[in-house]
């Protein structure tokens, strides 16, 4: 898609907000939303991340530094969560997504979700996306203009875990971790594409820098693909994500079928 000047400028506004704001300079794009890609692409090229696409069972290894000790989703399993008391249904991914998938399953079975706000809603000049997922936004009293700049603090290792990124191209048997498509070199598109109802992790400039903070495409988003990792689908309720607007909360957030699915660390 060609995009007219002012048109590009537009995108590139909306893909930096994406981006994680504040946590480091190198946090720039990862826990609040898309914010710039264009950007963090020059960035992420230059980066020297040098994982290369592994299997599930080869990343408990240290193939990836810490990634044994994530948890994982082996299937799929869906999520409800409530806001302004009514239903979101997720289908959430872990056949396409395991380490995505898996922690944020493991996110809302501990009830880190329960209370967030939501920080950054983009609807003009079109529709973009809905973020939340800051713990730091539980707080009423946090300042909003730090919002987007917290990520979920690991009680096990006492800092905030981080989850690497991991896109699974179409045709391959399995994702590709720390890495963007681009920076990868794969030219095939994700299997899982930001469509309208897309829910996927938001991160800073450093591919590994997600955490519990997420986001919902209110359109079809194709430029973010191969970027940011999408890892479920809402299947009902998308009326109740258009609704949402700044400010509004998370009421709940429960796993209603597939938890067996989910498995811890090691």
């Amino acid at each position: 898609m060609r995009l007219k000047f002012p048109q590009f400028l537009v995108v590139l506004l909306m893909i930096g907000g994406l981006m994680l704001g504040g946590c480091s300079t190198e946090k720039v794009a990862s826990n609040t939303s898309p914010t710039s890609t264009a950007t963090s692409k020059t960035t992420e090229a230059s980066s020297k991340s040098t994982a290369e696409a592994t299997t599930v069972s080869e990343t408990s290894s240290e193939s990836i530094p810490g990634m044994k000790n994530l948890p994982r989703l082996e299937g799929k399993a869906t999520v409800v969560m409530t806001v302004n008391g009514s239903p979101i249904t997720i289908e959430v991914d872990g056949s396409d997504a395991p380490i995505t998938a898996g922690n944020f399953v493991d996110l809302v079975q501990k009830g880190v979700y329960n209370g967030l706000a939501f920080h950054r809603v983009v609807r003009s000049p079109q529709p973009f996306v809905v973020q939340g997922g800051d713990p730091q936004s539980k707080d009423p009293k946090f300042p909003a203009a730090r919002l987007g700049t917290g990520g979920y603090i690991d009680p096990k290792i006492g800092t905030e875990r981080r989850i690497p990124l991991e896109i699974k191209p179409e045709g391959a048997k399995e994702p590709i971790y720390s890495k963007t498509l681009e920076m990868a070199r794969v030219n095939q598109a994700p299997v899982l594409k930001h469509k309208l109802g897309a829910v996927a992790m938001a991160r800073s400039q450093s591919p590994d820098s997600a955490s519990s903070q997420f986001y919902f495409a209110l359109a079809d988003l194709g430029f973010l693909d191969g970027n940011y990792a999408v890892f479920g689908y809402v299947t009902e309720g998308f009326d109740v994500v258009n609704k949402i607007q700044q400010g509004d909360r998370i009421e709940s957030a429960t796993v209603t079928q597939g938890a067996e699915n989910l498995k811890s660390g090691q």
